[in-house]
């Protein structure tokens, strides 16, 4: 399974913030959206992360207070990506390296979507669970044979 099979049953909303955005601002898109991650984006190019671990950790650092700080000072400027033809595997050995919860999917410098480790583990589950029918609907309809066991066995 692959990145791209996760953003076709997904879809491709997409939220972006740009870097000299006050914190706030970000802060209510993420709050009002329930989502936990934005893509900082700049001139077309994606630049940064912003995700609750960020904000809360600067909320900490100023005190209890989001401030006057703008998303620049807070994001994420090194965040893992991926592209559609990753396969789930690594992704997911990449985010559990990281600790990442997001991943924005980039094809080229055009960007496709954010995945997050909740996305790659419903993708992970669900693709056991078809398997898992698949096999148990083999094995129920396993032909009858004789058993070989007891074929040509003497009765003494």
């Amino acid at each position: 399974m692959k990145v791209v099979d996760i953003l076709r049953v997904k879809g491709g909303t997409l939220f972006t913030v740009t870097p000299d955005e006050p914190l706030s601002v970000a802060v209510t898109t993420m709050a009002e959206r329930d989502i936990g991650s934005l893509v900082v984006m700049t001139h077309g190019d994606l630049i940064g992360m912003l995700t609750f671990r960020e904000v809360i950790a600067a909320i900490v650092r100023n005190g209890g207070s989001v401030g006057n700080m703008l998303v620049r000072t807070v994001m994420d400027d090194h965040p893992l990506t991926c592209t559609p033809e990753t396969e789930i595997d690594e992704v997911r050995r990449m985010m559990l390296g990281r600790h990442a919860r997001y991943m924005p999917v980039l094809d080229g410098r055009t960007l496709m979507g954010v995945i997050s480790f909740y996305d790659v583990a419903k993708a992970v589950v669900d693709g056991q669970d078809f398997e898992n029918r698949m096999l148990k609907a083999y094995i129920r309809d396993w032909p009858l044979e004789d058993n070989p066991q007891t074929a040509g066995e003497s009765k003494f």
